[in-house]
């Protein structure tokens, strides 16, 4: 399967209005955003959990990274509240659920191979100070990309000019962006030699952004 596969197109997607799409674990539904695969895919997903749900043990060979945007996210490792960045590098493995409910933005089959770097943080833990109404938190940077989380007050603007492309989803509120709207649960990305600039809306926004990345987007090594 191939969706939003080719890298020098801007894409949005407005994931919110989207249909659910049932996974292979009932309980589980799945919007897709980015895919390059079949089950085993470099994609890129917002995953719903049903309360009381459960996804199989499994080992990220490609490695995984989510968001977690509503609810209580939770393995064998503990429970990821919403507002949790999470990185599992590839060779790790757990057995994800909600006894609650949640929902989680993630990407799979994206990592650098050799990277072992696993970690958990508080998104907005993690904030500096704003500058100009925007608040901004680095996540993760290695030698392949970049990721941040900011906070906006509303009519701040936020650009971008890092080099490899730039990815971006909202979170909650909403940017104009190329004289487009994007509401919560947008996301956006942009090829190499784009550059990003945005304001916030009347309600402020929160965006999620990754940068970099790009030239290393290829089929999972299955």
């Amino acid at each position: 399967m191939e969706l939003n596969a080719d890298f020098s197109q801007r894409v949005v997607v407005h994931s919110d209005q989207l249909e659910w799409n049932a996974s292979p674990m009932p309980g589980v539904d799945r919007r897709m955003l980015d895919r390059i695969g079949g089950e085993v895919a470099r994609a890129t997903t917002i995953v719903r959990y049903a309360p009381d749900s459960k996804f199989s043990a499994h080992t990220h060979t490609g490695g995984e990274e989510f968001i977690v945007l509503d609810g209580v996210f939770q393995d064998e490792h503990g429970d990821f509240p919403e507002g949790t960045y999470v990185r599992n590098p590839p060779t790790t493995s757990h057995t994800p659920g909600s006894e609650p409910g949640c929902t989680i933005f993630v990407k799979l089959w994206q990592f650098d191979m050799e990277d072992r770097n696993q970690f958990r943080k508080s998104m907005a833990e993690e904030l500096l100070p704003p500058v100009n109404g925007v608040a901004t938190a680095e996540l993760h940077r290695d030698a392949r990309e970049t990721v941040t989380y900011s906070q906006l007050d509303a009519g701040a603007r936020l650009t971008n000019a890092d080099d490899g492309g730039i990815e971006m989803l909202v979170i909650n509120g909403s940017v104009t962006e190329s004289g487009e709207t994007l509401g919560k649960g947008a996301w956006l990305r942009l090829p190499e030699g784009q550059h990003m600039s945005f304001v916030a809306g009347p309600s402020g926004a929160k965006v999620w952004v990754k940068t970099g990345h790009l030239p290393h987007a290829k089929a999972p090594a299955v």
